[in-house]
């Protein structure tokens, strides 16, 4: 049997469904970019969580606020073009919150780290003692890992699909 595997795009994409032979409430299913087409810029929404950890859908159109998380987070572009910028962060201005991005007030004054200019399939590391900014010519999409925090979204009631539904 041959498969052929089928990737789907901001503009273009087929909403799946997931078939099991149990209690489908156990399970989260959602396309993440339908759910990246009904979301805010930079708004980040949860689509998957296992236990404190996160995978978050990112809508990338035009430059982010900044943020910082007290760990390390990865990024993979989904679909278009996305440019992470990076700032070192001074010791006074890591995050002392448990987990998950926060967004900072504005672009930190510590010494650039550099710039990543990522293309749908690429993965970028965010990393911990870093403040990053996303910036995007035209909507693109990212999911994120991370932890469940303080700029994480929860829409499951909206976003989770069931059989039939």
């Amino acid at each position: 049997m041959a498969y052929k595997t089928k990737t789907g795009a901001l503009g273009s994409y087929d909403k799946g469904v997931i078939e099991l032979d149990d209690d489908l409430r156990k399970y989260a299913f959602s396309n993440i970019f339908e759910v990246a087409g009904a979301a805010q810029p930079y708004e980040r929404v949860a689509v998957v969580q296992n236990l404190e950890y996160t995978a978050e859908v990112v809508r990338a159109e035009g430059e982010s606020p900044w943020y910082a998380a007290p760990h390390d987070e990865f990024a993979i572009v989904m679909d278009g073009e996305i440019a992470f910028s990076f700032v070192k962060l001074e010791d006074d201005q890591l995050p002392s919150h448990s987990g998950g991005a926060v967004r900072l007030g504005a672009k930190p004054n510590g010494p650039p780290m550099g710039k990543i200019t990522a293309r749908r399939g690429h993965q970028v590391l965010l990393p911990k003692g870093a403040a990053y900014q996303l910036a995007a010519a035209s909507p693109s999409v990212a999911l994120l890992q991370t932890a469940d925090g303080p700029e994480t979204v929860k829409r499951w009631a909206e976003i989770c699909v069931m059989k039939g539904e």
